[in-house]
Parts: C-alpha cells; sequence; structure tokens
C-alpha cells in the first residue's frame, strides 16, 4: 500500500515539476512550486510511517515551513510587480 501511495505522490511530483518547467506565468511557477514541496513532504512522511522511525519528521517540518515562507515571499514579489 506504501509502494502505490509512493508511486503516486512520484506521478504528482512529476507533473508539479512539469508544470514548473512549461508554466506559462510566475504565478503558475510558484503554485508548481508549492505543490512539488507539499508533494515531497507527503512523501517524507510516508517514508517515516512506512519505517517505523521518526528521524525524517523534523526534515519534514523544516521543508514545510520553509516552502511555506517560500511562496508567501513569492507571492508577494507577484503582488507588488503587478502580475
Amino acid at each position: 500500500m506504501i509502494a502505490l501511495a509512493m508511486s503516486i505522490l512520484s506521478l504528482a511530483g512529476l507533473a508539479f515539476l512539469a508544470r514548473l518547467v512549461v508554466g506559462p506565468s510566475l504565478a503558475d511557477r510558484v503554485v508548481a512550486l508549492d505543490g512539488l514541496v507539499a508533494t515531497i513532504v507527503a512523501a517524507t512522511v510516508l517514508h517515516v510511517s512506512g519505517s517505523g522511525s521518526a528521524r525524517f519528521v523534523d526534515v519534514a517540518v523544516v521543508v514545510a515551513f520553509v516552502g511555506f515562507v517560500g511562496t508567501a515571499a513569492a507571492a508577494r514579489y507577484i503582488e507588488r510587480r503587478g502580475g
């Protein structure tokens, strides 16, 4: 079951990566990057739950926090830029 979930997360990550590269606007790229970070956090948490070891929980929290701050900064930049 965990392998299936990890496969689905991998497909989602590839889709977000494609949108990050192809995205026609900066806002599309920021949303794709945020989705990619969320996918990475979900994969990390899934790995933690599958392995039974809590060694990577702090990594997931830090990645989620950095992703949130980066998205907020990018949104502020896009808002000030006017589009």
